[in-house]
């Protein structure tokens, strides 16, 4: 017995394995003491859950443990771990990223953020990407929109880095369940289209057939015919009046005149819009129309669009002169 209690001692207080440096954690409300376990393993505690899942429930302070932002590092123990989820960080602040933000958004939001050192402010997106390890590559869409907690004295560019691994993680996650018959490519071009449904959706349920409609124009080689993109590509000139000479003038992200995606995403895309990119519905739409009320109209052909858009233009006009 004496070298059970020896062997299991040693097991809590010696550095447990992990998968980088730092390894960040995050509960959420109402997770289980086994969920807790899994959610230490899943991001980077190298050790069976069923170990820590025990350890908690024997510490005698399983029900102690609190949802929150926590960071495990080289030389932290099972029991150091065990502390920081029972005592919960003083102080927390949490950032919310809203699905369908831009990049510029985002940035916006970490420079209002108070407690958190700015350290990325001013520097151009390129510059930001190379200390994040991605040189080259563009910032648009790279962020998973969640809400992120974190301590006073916490840097911009720390939580950038966990909304980049975020984004990495689910976006890893989205291809694996992918629909094999899709005509993608790659992840890459999942992250784009996942970008512009999530612009385009104004309903949730509509996201599976908002992706089949891009999916079908794809496959015949259509163009996407997508506002989002148009405005996207715009920039600081866009004033919220879209017009026609704007649909008309070519640049990158304009899929009036270029067929194909975008070079880039054009926001950041939530969990539901990168499943619906690599799931879309089974149809034979092309068009789809907004109704009014936050859903879409989806038609076969223009024919039927055009009535479609007919019909609720003449809606949304009755309703505008109603007394």
């Amino acid at each position: 017995m004496t070298v059970c209690l020896t062997s299991v001692t040693f097991w809590v207080l010696r550095d447990l394995p992990l998968a980088q440096d730092v390894v960040e954690i995050t509960i959420e409300p109402g997770t289980t003491v086994r969920g807790i376990a899994q959610v230490c393993v899943d991001n980077g505690v190298t050790v069976d859950p069923a170990w820590l899942y025990w350890f908690f429930r024997l510490s005698g302070q399983s029900r102690l443990l609190r949802a929150g932002s926590y960071e495990l590092k080289n030389g932290d123990s099972a029991w150091d771990l065990l502390q920081k989820i029972s005592r919960g960080q003083e102080s927390l602040q949490a950032l919310v990223l809203v699905e369908g933000w831009t990049f510029r958004q985002f940035r916006q939001a970490l420079d209002r953020a108070t407690h958190l050192q700015h350290l990325t402010r001013g520097q151009s997106e390129e510059a930001i990407m190379a200390q994040l390890g991605r040189y080259g590559q563009a910032a648009e869409g790279r962020f998973f929109p969640d809400t992120y907690t974190y301590g006073k004295g916490d840097s911009d560019l720390r939580l950038m880095t966990r909304a980049l691994f975020a984004m990495d993680r689910q976006l890893a996650a989205a291809w694996q369940k992918r629909d094999m018959s899709i005509d993608l490519d790659n992840a890459e071009q999942a992250l784009v289209l996942a970008s512009i449904v999530e612009k385009e959706t104004g309903k949730p349920s509509d996201r599976p057939m908002i992706s089949s409609v891009f999916h079908n124009r794809l496959r015949v080689d259509m163009p996407l015919q997508t506002d989002p993109t148009v405005i996207y590509g715009l920039g600081d000139t866009f004033d919220g009046n879209l017009r026609r000479r704007d649909l008309q003038t070519d640049h990158p992200w304009n899929t009036y005149t270029r067929k194909g995606l975008p070079p880039t995403p054009i926001a950041m895309p939530g969990k539901a819009a990168l499943l619906a990119a690599v799931q879309p519905a089974r149809s034979n739409a092309y068009y789809f129309v907004a109704r009014g009320d936050g859903s879409s109209e989806f038609s076969p052909d223009l024919e039927t669009h055009n009535a479609a858009v007919d019909r609720f233009q003449r809606r949304r006009n009755a309703a505008s002169i109603s007394p």
